[in-house]
């Protein structure tokens, strides 16, 4: 009986997921691919930041804040850092014409003493280019013995 219960407690988890994730993910796609609802995005922050120097160990929060200035909802469909010490978010609703949003990332400083320049590549329904990178670096002291 208890496996039972267990195997329908699966299944319906599993119906559940596949359900909540076809639904938003339609419209992200076609909003990357639809053209003629293309925008144009101004980075309101430097693309490229320096974040100066951090003891190994800390957390440093990197943020690019950004405008809609085309005359459609701008769409973030994905920003994926470059390597697994950075942490991003990315906004999940679309940015209305005019209105600001903003890319966050956390970079764990811990087993990465050195100069580290990381990037958080972006994926979004703007004109021209719709791929950007956003560079930012940190000096990471080595923390005390």
């Amino acid at each position: 009986m208890r496996t039972f219960l267990a195997g329908c407690l699966s299944t319906l988890f599993s119906v559940l997921m596949i359900s909540c994730g076809n639904s938003a993910k339609p419209d992200v796609k076609s909003a990357l691919v639809d053209t003629a609802n293309f925008t144009t995005v101004q980075w309101l922050d430097s693309v490229s930041r320096n974040y100066g120097t951090v003891l190994e160990g800390e957390k440093v929060n990197v943020s690019y804040r950004f405008r809609n200035t085309g005359a459609t909802p701008l769409v973030i469909g994905q920003v994926r850092p470059s390597c697994g010490c950075t942490i991003a978010e990315q906004p999940q609703k679309p940015i209305a014409p005019g209105e600001e949003g903003e890319i966050k990332a956390v970079f764990n400083s811990e087993h990465h003493p050195g100069i580290n320049h990381k990037t958080l590549f972006v994926n979004a329904n703007t004109k021209g280019v719709q791929n950007f990178s956003l560079q930012f670096v940190v000096q990471v002291d080595k923390k005390p013995s």
